[in-house]
């Protein structure tokens, strides 16, 4: 059976996917979940070697969906670049993603990128960034909202600025953009410029903890459209 290599986004940590890893499991379906949440001054390289360490740690060359949530959007397609045999198809959740030297600053509008600097100067000692409350991730419920506030970490703004190192490896991956809607930013756009199938999921920028299930298919369907692409190549 196919695996998944579910990767979080930023203030994020494995625990993001707790709700979505049962529902693949019982599809007869493999997780991993790279932790990217460490402290420290981590950038986007180092965070695109953990996910590297990860896939090499799968030997499953081919048949692994790599999926990214958000920011990590940059760190799967940089990781794919890495190691473009491991990877059978690119999954991107209301994914960032851009070129080579695609950044999440290039990317975001200049409100984002301004907030989010004055944030790390003010509250986070120049170099992390505090994290924004559970709303500015769509999370309205109040349970959902308490349990995501007591998990989430400041994410060190290295992450933010360093551009991604692509050849034009992972550009020879299949892809798939799943963006949610109401759209927050252009995560549709986004796939599209990459040359990825775009698919529609209602719900927030947070949809793997408010709509497991829906999102928990979709990737299904993504490990189903792999396999017949396999098959064609052979």
């Amino acid at each position: 059976m196919t695996t998944f290599v579910l990767v979080h986004g930023a203030w994020h940590g494995p625990w993001a996917w707790d709700r979505i890893v049962p529902l693949l499991h019982d599809a007869g379906a493999h997780t991993i979940t790279p932790d990217l949440s460490a402290v420290g001054d981590h950038g986007l390289h180092d965070h695109a070697e953990a996910v590297v360490a990860a896939l090499d740690t799968a030997q499953e060359e081919g048949k692994l969906v790599l999926v990214g949530h958000s920011y990590a959007g940059l760190v799967v397609r940089e990781a794919a670049d890495a190691r473009p045999n491991a990877v059978g198809h690119v999954a991107l959740v209301d994914g960032w993603v851009g070129p080579d030297g695609a950044s999440m600053f290039s990317l975001a509008p200049d409100a984002f990128v301004n907030a989010v600097r004055t944030a790390a100067q003010t509250r986070g000692d120049g170099w992390r960034i505090p994290p924004p409350p559970p709303a500015a991730f769509g999370i309205a419920d109040p349970d959902t909202a308490a349990w995501l506030a007591a998990r989430m970490l400041p994410q060190p703004l290295r992450t933010f600025t360093e551009p991604t190192r692509l050849s034009r490896a992972v550009d020879r991956i299949p892809g798939t953009a799943i963006h949610c809607r109401p759209q927050t930013y252009p995560f549709e756009r986004f796939g599209e410029a990459v040359g990825y199938r775009t698919h529609a999921l209602d719900g927030p920028h947070d949809v793997m903890l408010t709509d497991p299930k829906p999102l928990a298919r979709i990737l299904l369907d993504v490990c189903f459209l792999q396999e017949a692409e396999a098959r064609s190549l052979e």
